[in-house]
């Protein structure tokens, strides 16, 4: 099928929206939208790899990047008339990546994307989004990515305690400008509002335009470091104001972004990355 339009389907999302009632129990089961024949942009690619700090001139596509190919045909499948969850709302609250080995830029890729399932949540219902690249019938990269929609729910068992685990050490300063989430749009596509001026993510209830988690997670492992072969995981756990300040801090298998200044011991995205041994 021919490439999705991903400003089409946020608008028809947005529209859509209000009409759509968010209930526990609700499933889905849409076709995967799949493009054959997919080539990579090397100007676009170059570009993102910039705005995220990756090396760029190399023939390798960053481990986040196949995720910004598959993003429209998500927001389609996700912005349709059968999908129950409205657009609008949903956040994107984690993902994991798997890459099976270095994935060239100049050879043709087949994509497919689909809702694998909904899954009720304590705070409302849980979409999973899962994206294949696949090159010659073989799937070469894979991600899941998990959407949070609130609404009431049904009671919910007490979450477990977790032991806190050692923290990492702060290996660097960030200082992004307010420009970060127009720049990661431009070159990503995904032009949300909340993410480009202060007044317009005022209208959904921020102080200030946030960062795309998609650029923040990207930018971390732009500095951690991936193996060819590896799994990524990364949970995006509050939204960073822009303009503003954070800390990069990492080891050898995990990675951290927090606050700067009064707010360090705020964590907003917290993963971890393993190689892949199998």
């Amino acid at each position: 099928m021919a490439a999705v339009s991903l400003g089409h389907s946020l608008a028809r999302g947005a529209l859509r929206s209000p009409f759509k009632r968010p209930q526990p129990g609700v499933a889905f089961a849409g076709e995967p939208l799949v493009l054959p024949g997919l080539r990579v942009g090397l100007d676009r690619l170059a570009a993102y790899e910039r705005v995220c700090g990756f090396a760029t001139g190399d023939d390798g596509l960053p481990l986040t990047y196949p995720h910004v190919l598959g993003f429209p045909s998500a927001m389609s499948i996700m912005s349709g008339r059968d999908f129950p969850l409205p657009l609008l709302g949903l956040v994107h609250t984690s993902i994991e990546i798997t890459r099976r080995r270095a994935l060239a830029a100049a050879v043709p890729y087949e994509l497919a994307v689909r809702v694998d399932r909904l899954a009720p949540h304590r705070r409302g219902t849980e979409a999973f989004v899962v994206t294949e690249l696949r090159e010659g019938g073989e799937v070469v990269w894979e991600s899941t990515s998990t959407y949070l929609s609130r609404h009431r729910t049904d009671p919910w068992p007490a979450a477990a305690h977790t032991a806190e685990e050692t923290p990492l050490p702060v290996l660097d300063e960030w200082r992004l400008g307010a420009d970060v989430g127009r720049r990661y749009g431009a070159v990503s596509g995904d032009r949300n509002p909340i993410h480009l001026h202060p007044l317009t993510a005022r209208l959904f209830g921020f102080p200030r335009a946030i960062a795309h988690g998609m650029w923040t997670v990207a930018r971390c492992l732009a500095a951690h470091g991936t193996p060819p072969a590896v799994r990524a995981r990364a949970e995006f756990r509050a939204p960073v104001l822009l303009p503003g300040t954070v800390l990069f801090a990492s080891d050898s298998a995990r990675f951290e972004l927090r606050g700067g200044g009064e707010g360090a011991s705020r964590v907003h995205v917290s993963g971890r990355v393993d190689r892949l041994t199998d």
